[in-house]
């Protein structure tokens, strides 16, 4: 059974963190936004048994906006 991405772990801060730079930057807000879009698609394709390539062009979509999170809270 897919699991849903726990993105707080990998980026090291906590939830309270995040939420306090989502509230004061609507670009990482955003992002946070289109990343659980992401990992919602990703689940949904797992679920489904989707083909390899189909859920790994997701997966890599997910990081891409993970890279972008990344590098605002950086």
């Amino acid at each position: 059974m897919p699991v849903k991405h726990d993105l707080y772990q990998d980026l090291g801060f906590t939830k309270e963190v995040v939420h306090e730079r989502r509230a004061s930057d609507k670009r990482l807000d955003s992002l946070f936004s289109q990343y659980d879009a992401a990992d919602a698609a990703v689940l949904k394709a797992e679920s489904a048994s989707a083909s390899d390539e189909d859920v790994e062009k997701l997966k890599k979509k997910r990081l891409l906006v993970k890279d972008e999170i990344v590098g605002r809270l950086g």
